[in-house]
């Protein structure tokens, strides 16, 4: 049987986003390369033989159809990338066409930032505005201590800042890495909407309690209605799913006067509202903060909204006790949300159909209530079909487990829930 002809991979060379020397194995690569596939500026930074053809990248779809032809027909094809071209680089489009690869990495823009900057970041969350909606990456910001994001024109430090106003947040912004330009800059949320930042840029986000910036930093005052206690887990990162879990008992949470969504009406809720890494929670009517706390341990941003002061005072200490970053707006809804940044989903708590129409004139994907009056579930169905939304809705009523003198146990009712869901289409 004749041997099968060896694939020829395409070499993905990243260069170092700190500045260093290319790799030594580019070198021998590009001497024999007869394809050449790069940025405008990684073409010119590198020795490119005489007789390659070259593709200066705009447009990805002519680049691949070259390189799988060049694949097909056993030419050596190199394609340059900036930093480790695995982290949200080309990497992924490059494997998604079937290209066979070899990756040589640089010190990606992320490494380098954090690198300048004097900071550890084996518990940050690397996540990117290039080229999406920045919402999500804003939100990732808002929810965890240690962020890195890569940014994008139009979705940079200025509008991840303007984002971030409200949170207690430092930035350290890191321009022109590895170029004699290069600049590491420590500002404020509101200092960052301000200015113009040049591209390309990388921009740190830090809480409280997360690692200290450099001395230069700009300090920032934690607000009073703010709580940001610090972590979420021991390496700063969300789990995947909470190592405590959710719908936790009441006795988790200090609460008054048994003013708590119950755990089995919680479990149900959260389940609705979809809380993920880069989604805006608003809990409005918060109450003892349960059901944005255990938004918050799934990953999302959270917006707590209440107007009692003792209860804000409770959320605090309920998501300090539960290591996660919530926001809270002291304030009376309707007229709290006024200023709120758009949410994705919204839980209105306490029965509160008043705040429908305020809440549904954002638009959120979603709409969550739990009301105890029946007479309130007709109106709040009516006002979110009329503002186009779907809906759903559930009577949940549980008995728990309670013992009896003599070691019976008996079936001890709780107040019936209906709980509404409504989907925006």
């Amino acid at each position: 049987m004749t041997p099968m002809a060896p694939v020829t991979a395409v070499t993905v060379v990243g260069l170092d986003a700190a500045g260093a020397p290319p790799h030594p194995a580019l070198a021998p690569v590009l001497a024999t390369a007869g394809l050449v596939v790069g940025a405008a500026r990684h073409l010119a930074a590198v020795p490119v033989p005489a007789g390659a053809d070259t593709i200066v990248l705009g447009p990805l779809a002519p680049a691949l159809r070259r390189l799988a032809e060049a694949v097909d027909a056993g030419v050596p094809a190199v394609v340059l990338a900036s930093g480790d071209p695995g982290l949200f680089g080309i990497v992924r489009r490059l494997r998604a066409a079937g290209l066979p690869l070899r990756v040589v990495p640089a010190v990606s823009s992320v490494a380098a930032a954090f690198a300048r900057a004097g900071l550890p970041w084996d518990g940050a969350a690397v996540v990117t505005a290039h080229g999406r909606d920045p919402r999500a990456a804003v939100n990732a910001c808002r929810a965890l201590p240690l962020v890195a994001v890569l940014t994008a024109p139009g979705a940079g430090a200025a509008e991840l800042g303007a984002g971030l106003i409200g949170w207690s947040r430092r930035l350290l912004v890191a321009e022109h890495l590895g170029a004699a330009a290069e600049r590491i800059r420590a500002v404020t949320p509101e200092q960052a909407a301000t200015e113009t930042w040049a591209e390309p840029h990388v921009l740190l986000s830090l809480a409280d309690g997360a690692p200290a910036a450099p001395s230069d930093a700009v300090p920032t005052d934690a607000a009073p209605d703010r709580v940001a206690p610090g972590g979420m887990r021991a390496d700063n990162q969300p789990a995947a799913a909470p190592a405590g879990g959710w719908a936790l008992p009441e006795d988790r949470y200090a609460h008054r006067d048994s003013m708590i969504t119950k755990s089995e009406v919680r479990a149900l809720v959260v389940a609705r509202l979809r809380p993920r890494l880069g989604r805006l929670i608003w809990d409005v009517g918060a109450g003892s903060g349960s059901v944005g706390i255990e938004c918050a341990l799934l990953g999302a941003a959270v917006l707590a909204v209440e107007q009692d002061p003792e209860a804000g005072a409770t959320i605090r200490a309920n998501a300090a006790a539960h290591a996660v970053h919530v926001r809270l707006v002291t304030g009376r809804a309707p007229a709290a949300l006024a200023d709120l940044p758009e949410p994705d989903a919204v839980f209105v708590g306490g029965g509160g159909v008043d705040v429908l129409p305020a809440v549904v004139a954002r638009r959120p994907e979603r709409v969550v209530l739990t009301l105890a009056a029946l007479d309130r579930v007709a109106p709040a169905v009516g006002l979110l079909r009329a503002a186009g939304y779907t809906v759903e809705g559930s009577q949940l009523s549980a008995a728990r487990l309670a013992d009896l003198p003599g070691g019976s146990i008996r079936l001890a009712a709780t107040n019936p829930v209906v709980v509404l869901t409504g989907e925006r289409q």
